[in-house]
């Protein structure tokens, strides 16, 4: 990597730029890079600025992903849904408080940690 300067006055600065790949971040990445940069403004900057951020924010979300199924997987078989058929609506609740759970642990363990 060649730098290149431009002068200010008598100075020489660097031509400093960050190469940012565009990547497409989920839910748990977005997240994850809003807590960074409110509660961890050191460390998300130096990530920001080694071109590192994207590869992590990355790396939580499909973690976050792959914890999920997981989750979801185990708490149905602890708290089994009730048929789907018989009473959809009971079914749809039923999942969205197992979803509800699971994604409390996720938030807790990967994305605000």
């Amino acid at each position: 990597m060649e730098l290149t300067y431009h002068r200010k006055g008598d100075y020489l600065f660097p031509n400093l730029t960050i190469e940012n790949e565009k990547v497409t971040i989920g839910k748990y990445g977005m997240l994850r890079r809003t807590f960074l940069k409110e509660n961890r403004k050191n460390w998300y900057q130096s990530m920001l600025l080694t071109g590192k951020l994207n590869r992590h924010l990355l790396e939580i979300e499909k973690a976050a992903q792959e914890r999920m199924e997981i989750l979801m997987d185990g708490l149905l078989t602890t708290y089994p849904a009730p048929d789907k058929e018989a009473d959809q609506m009971k079914w749809t609740a039923h999942m969205n408080m197992l979803r509800g759970m699971a994604e409390e642990t996720i938030l807790t363990e990967l994305v605000y940690s």
